[in-house]
């Protein structure tokens, strides 16, 4: 299966979910039946995951976000894309990231 998120595309965050902090972690919560349906749940991002999420701004391409990762957290862009791509696809199918065109 190819992977739904693209390193030159950019991403944001949807408009039909809400971050809030509670007891220290960030929790997606979606505003629209049907979003993040896979569980029906909350998502919970922890500090890498919530990193992410506010890199997600609709502007930066992704190939960014990696380098920036990258920097921030004093590892290999390989190291750090296999788990950008894992996160952000999983974001993605729960429709709580969209891509910006």
């Amino acid at each position: 299966m190819e992977d739904e998120i693209k390193l030159d595309g950019v991403y944001m965050q949807s408009p039909d979910v809400v971050a809030r902090e509670i007891e220290g972690e960030l929790i997606i919560i979606p505003l629209t039946a049907g979003i993040g349906d896979m569980e029906d749940e909350l998502f919970s991002l922890n500090e890498t995951g919530r990193t992410i999420w506010n890199k997600l701004d609709g502007k930066s391409v992704l190939k960014q976000v990696l380098a920036d990762l990258s920097a921030e957290f004093e590892a290999g862009t390989g190291e750090i894309e296999s788990d950008l791509r894992g996160f952000l696809n999983e974001l993605f199918k729960r429709r709580m990231i969209v891509e910006v065109i």
